[in-house]
């Protein structure tokens, strides 16, 4: 089942043709029924850059940005999601002192929100580790997320996170202090029991329950895109094929389906889903 009155948008994918399936990724998930995407800039890693003073960080973000014109002339909606992934507090630690990574990172931000401030992005990504780390550490990469929350309260956008599993409470109240809403913070690779907004992964087995129960989140693959690992997380025609799939079985409406691909990230990025 497709239907082309109906949005099908992925909320965190990686389109990489430098290290990737690049546009013919981009295409297969076109073909599977997707309309929008969320591309999110990746680690410095992917693309040997080690920064030193966080400007760096823009060699990421223009590629990120040039493979988004690329993809907009397949007829795919881009929006773009320019940030710091919360893993590199540990890649840097290894070349500079904690404190120094900390700057390079919150500047590395800065960069980001100014591509927010120009309109060439929608959106920051953020978070910290998803794996054990000293108590230093994460207290280091709290000041990160913390800096982060403060740019898009100053840029009135929303705020991706990457971090561990779980509900990720405590976010709630530092983006209260930053003043961004908690529903404009989204949890990426979410589970359910977050308050903040959930991006769930397409194959999440309680997708049919949270859609006909009405609470609002939206769907990703987060596709990596790289070539060593293909198909990770999942492929990028999940997002399309698990919303028709669901779709054809009756499990969601279409109205839930409009809430998931349109209505939530209408309301948590402020942009336009059209069909």
């Amino acid at each position: 089942m497709k239907n082309p009155d109906i949005p099908v948008t992925d909320d965190h994918i990686h389109i990489d043709p430098r290290n990737g399936r690049g546009l013919a990724a981009a295409k297969d998930f076109q073909r599977s029924g997707g309309t929008h995407i969320f591309l999110v800039s990746k680690p410095s890693s992917s693309f040997g850059v080690i920064p030193r003073t966080g400007q760096e960080f823009s060699i990421v973000y223009d590629e990120t940005l040039a493979v988004a014109n690329q993809v907009r002339e397949l007829g795919i909606t881009v929006f773009v999601v320019l940030g710091v992934h919360p893993a590199e507090i540990t890649r840097l630690s290894a070349h500079y002192p904690l404190d120094e990574v900390v700057r390079i990172m919150q500047t590395g931000l800065d960069t980001a929100a100014a591509c927010v401030a120009r309109g060439s992005a929608v959106a920051l990504k953020s978070g910290r580790p998803h794996y054990p780390v000293s108590g230093e550490v994460l207290a280091a990469s709290g000041a990160v997320l913390d800096h982060a929350l403060s740019l898009a309260a100053q840029e009135g956008c929303a705020l991706q996170v990457h971090a561990e599993t779980g509900p990720c409470a405590d976010i709630v109240e530092r983006a209260e202090r930053a003043g961004i809403p908690a529903w404009r913070v989204v949890k990426h690779y979410a589970t359910p029991d977050t308050p903040l907004t959930p991006s769930l992964i397409a194959t999440h087995p309680d997708i049919p329950d949270l859609a006909v129960a009405g609470r609002w989140f939206t769907m990703e693959s987060d596709y990596m895109d790289e070539n060593s690992r293909p198909g990770a997380v999942i492929g990028p025609k999940s997002v399309p094929r698990a919303t028709f799939r669901l779709l054809s079985s009756g499990a969601i409406g279409i109205d839930d389906a409009f809430r998931i691909h349109k209505e939530t990230p209408e309301k948590v990025y402020g942009v336009d889903i059209v069909s």
